[in-house]
């Protein structure tokens, strides 16, 4: 094993603080260890690494001796910042669930922290790993106001997420091609041909040093939209498809990043970084990176399922980093390389909090957004009023999932009415409610359908609805007792439509959206039903008549769903 003392040259790792670099005599000298699989073994934070090289710098200075034969070893040091499923949350959130914050994200108050962190690196990159779409400005301008916006805050790179494909893959098309930087793919294709749907992979170069970038769309991302809207591409094998482009990339570059949009779908819940029975795993991520030799960076999205710290693969090493979306944090990365081997032989990774009352918001991001906003005066209309905070839940019954589900079945006059959780996409604050809060939280072109559907789909339906693969189902109409703790596809305890006990053999009228109707996020039951309406109004123009109607919305009556 080579071991060489290494020291540090303004090298320090980024802290809100500020805080200084311990004075280099107080501790002995440690070496560093040069092997391959050093972060594999050891997983040592960088504050820690930075002590240990500020000691062999100040060994060199003679506050202790230095072995004659050591030959000191200059690291590359680079810098990574990362975002994912952004998802056109321009405006910061009150942080109910934190004792310590007020309000957290806002993308002007992300661009000023991600200035402050640029300022204090060397070297840095700036990537974001999917779901840029969905929200009321990004519908109203066709995906084109969050590109501008990533434009103006100088990303480098991104990979396309689902959301992306929201108005149709031809929307999306249109709009990146106001993108300065490149939109990576390496797995779409059109269908029936060999003809990429965009570029697969990029090589970003600065101050001489080479970054090649990959990006990745999963295949359970691809069963998270309407069908149509990815009708004539295709998703093929995301193992092939990174081994591909990283057999080509390596031997030209100094560092491989993959951006996925992969995994489990994540879970729509304001809070639900603070939510443990909500949270997702990155078994996609770490599966692909076990899969393809050569990617030293992993950065995912889909999941929103935050790596406090990244996940250092077993067997690869590859560093595998995600944040909990929504822009409420940003992803750290720092690394530094061996330019002898290229190794990573070090590397500090954590997720920033945005801390929105603490930033200003970043004027040039701000203007922008507020000059698109007076494109659509509409948008700040005030439609309506609420009597309290309308909060979602993605694994169990909520108010706000509730009132959808009110909204629906009233209006289609059915027995039931079903909402995915996962088209629940805000809250709604107490009081004054704009046109703007409403298409937030349900910023989707979702038509209302009417199915006639038999007892035994139903049960199919909900079965799959406590699976909580996808979140459960918000329901009205129907009161449903359930157990998780039984095995998946057997946890439906009892259900009551209109005070009596659901009957297999019995038909039943369903409202719901065609989105749902289409079989997508894995609800393939609905695809046995017989459809009464196909397609009936947007239920974003029922949400607004709702509002409009002139009552104060409170929320409605809950007991529907009963976990036992």
């Amino acid at each position: 094993m080579n071991i060489k003392q290494i020291r540090c040259r303004d090298i320090g790792p980024f802290g809100s603080s500020g805080a200084d670099v311990p004075d280099p005599c107080e501790r002995q000298v440690r070496p560093f260890l040069r092997t391959p699989s050093y972060h594999l073994l050891m997983n040592f934070r960088f504050r820690a690494t930075v002590v240990a090289l500020m000691l062999s710098a100040a060994a060199l200075a003679g506050c202790a001796p230095q072995p004659q034969e050591s030959v000191p070893v200059e690291l590359r040091v680079v810098t990574l910042l990362y975002t994912n499923d952004f998802e056109s949350a321009y405006d910061p959130i009150p942080a109910f669930w934190r004792d310590d914050l007020d309000h957290v994200g806002g993308i002007a108050e992300l661009a000023t922290l991600i200035d402050q962190v640029r300022a204090k690196e060397n070297l840095s990159f700036l990537l974001d790993a999917g779901d840029i779409f969905t929200g009321t400005l990004a519908k109203l301008t066709r995906g084109e106001l969050p590109f501008e916006l990533m434009m103006t805050m100088d990303y480098d790179a991104m990979c396309i997420g689902n959301h992306e494909f929201e108005y149709g893959w031809w929307v999306l098309r249109d709009a990146m091609q106001r993108a300065p930087f490149p939109v990576l793919a390496a797995n779409l294709f059109y269908a029936g041909t060999d003809i990429p749907f965009t570029q697969q992979w990029t090589i970003l170069e600065r101050d001489g040093f080479r970054i090649g970038v990959v990006g990745i769309f999963g295949q359970d991302a691809a069963t998270a939209l309407f069908p149509p809207h990815l009708e004539g591409i295709e998703v093929r094998d995301p193992v092939a498809a990174a081994r591909t482009a990283v057999a080509r990339l390596r031997p030209e570059v100094d560092l491989i990043v993959l951006l996925t949009h992969q995994g489990k779908t994540a879970p729509m819940q304001t809070d639900d970084e603070a939510d443990v029975a909500v949270h997702r795993d990155i078994e996609a991520d770490i599966a692909l990176a076990g899969a393809v030799e050569g990617i030293d960076v992993l950065i995912g999205g889909h999941a929103d399922a935050g790596q406090e710290e990244p996940f250092i693969h077993p067997v690869t090493g590859t560093l595998i980093c995600q944040t909990y979306g929504q822009g409420t944090r940003l992803g750290y990365l720092k690394l530094l390389l061996d330019p002898e081997t290229g190794e990573v032989v070090g590397h500090d990774g954590r997720l920033l909090v945005v801390a929105s009352d603490e930033l200003e918001p970043h004027p040039v991001v701000a203007a922008k957004l507020a000059s698109y906003r007076a494109r659509f005066p509409e948008v700040d209309e005030i439609v309506g009023r609420t009597a309290e905070r309308l909060t979602r839940r993605y694994n169990e019954e909520s108010a706000l999932g509730d009132l959808f589900a009110d909204i629906l079945l009233e209006y289609g006059q059915s027995d039931i009415a079903f909402v995915h959780s996962g088209g629940i996409r805000a809250d709604l604050p107490a009081g004054e409610i704009t046109l703007e809060n409403l298409l937030d939280a349900f910023p989707f072109i979702d038509f209302v359908t009417t199915l006639r559907m038999t007892g035994d789909q139903l049960l199919d339906v909900l079965e799959q609805s406590f699976s909580l693969e996808r979140g459960v189902l918000q329901v009205s109409g129907i009161t449903i007792t359930y157990d998780l703790e039984q095995p998946i596809g057997n946890r439906v305890v009892a259900a009551e439509i209109g005070g009596r006990a659901l009957e297999p053999d019995a038909i039943y009228t369903v409202t719901t959206f065609d989105f749902l109707a289409s079989g997508a996020d894995l609800y393939s039951g609905f695809l046995d039903a017989e459809v009464i309406i196909a397609q009936g109004p947007e239920f974003a123009e029922l949400l607004e008549a709702h509002f409009a109607a002139g009552e104060v919305v409170a929320a409605p009556e809950g007991g529907r769903l009963n976990p036992l």
